[in-house]
């Protein structure tokens, strides 16, 4: 690289984009931009570095040892240009055409998110928003530390302790069956409950248990995990024609009952609350932008609870 090039924001961007996307047509749609012009930003950054940084495989571009090498640093210098005009530029919703990433397990759809869509879309219309999914394959304190996500929102008994965070809701565990289940009236004990036919969620992390498998290990039992799903809200559907129970939050078990031929039943184990954190990083804390969401996401939780 001579004294002469230089690496602006724009292909700091694009090089960030190219290397999460391994594809140009992909960078270009995530950019917003035409494939001619990050084809050119490409050319220019394979001049700067003299290294293709990028280069065929089988399934899409692969970096070359240069350009992972480049990025963490890349990564670094974007977030301090965003963090820059983030924390000093005043934030209008009404005309801002940004699009925010907030990632949260779909169980959080029905009720939750869209109220948040709602007050998004009546206060910042030109603004988009992305709704990534949460699961084992997706590094969500990675995508928060890049700032390829605003938020996380979801539930955990000790979310990571150096996230910021804010509680969100509480909410009683409560289990969620068909209406002629052998469970649904009558006796309920714990040996029913441990010996039935359980649909489980997929934890979000290794790291990260559920409140219900948390709590059971620290009793030293455990419960029959005989389908396990990544997609919460095909749980109720499930169960319409088998002899499966889901244990789940009060809020998204009685918004099914009411649409579907299924019953909430206590219970028979007391188990803690599940308590609902909103997630984000420092690097974005102060920002007015990121401000203006984490309000928007607060004021879509008072309205669920009153």
């Amino acid at each position: 690289m001579s004294k002469e090039d230089t690496v602006d924001e724009h292909l700091l961007k694009v090089f960030c984009a190219l290397m999460a996307e391994g594809s140009v047509t992909r960078a270009a749609v995530k950019l917003e931009q035409s494939q001619p012009a990050v084809s050119l930003a490409l050319g220019k950054l394979r001049e700067i570095f003299s290294d293709q940084l990028l280069v065929r495989g089988r399934d899409g571009m692969v970096p070359t040892e240069r350009a992972l090498a480049i990025l963490p640093r890349a990564q670094a210098l974007l977030a301090d240009l965003t963090g820059l005009v983030d924390a000093t530029a005043p934030f209008d919703a009404s005309s801002s055409n940004h699009s925010f990433t907030i990632a949260s397990p779909d169980y959080m759809a029905p009720v939750f998110l869209s109220e948040i869509v709602d007050q998004i879309r009546r206060k910042a219309p030109n603004a988009s928003l992305v709704i990534r999914a949460l699961g084992p394959d997706f590094d969500f304190e990675g995508a928060l530390a890049r700032g390829d996500v605003d938020v996380v929102i979801g539930n955990w008994p000790s979310p990571p302790a150096y996230l910021k965070r804010s509680i969100l809701l509480q909410d009683d565990i409560v289990c969620l069956m068909r209406d002629t289940h052998t469970l649904a009236q009558g006796e309920f004990s714990e040996a029913d409950y441990l010996s039935a036919a359980h649909i489980v969620p997929v934890a979000y992390s290794i790291a990260h248990r559920g409140v219900v498998e948390t709590h059971l290990s620290s009793l030293r039992v455990s419960r029959a995990r005989t389908v396990a799903l990544s997609y919460f809200t095909t749980a109720p559907y499930l169960l319409l024609q088998s002899d499966l129970i889901f244990s789940t939050s009060r809020h998204f078990a009685s918004y099914f009952a009411g649409l579907l031929p299924l019953v909430v039943r206590q219970p028979p184990i007391e188990f803690p609350q599940m308590v609902f954190h909103m997630l984000w990083h420092d690097r974005s804390h102060h920002s007015p932008m990121h401000r203006w969401l984490r309000e928007i996401i607060m004021q879509a939780r008072n309205r669920i609870v009153s």
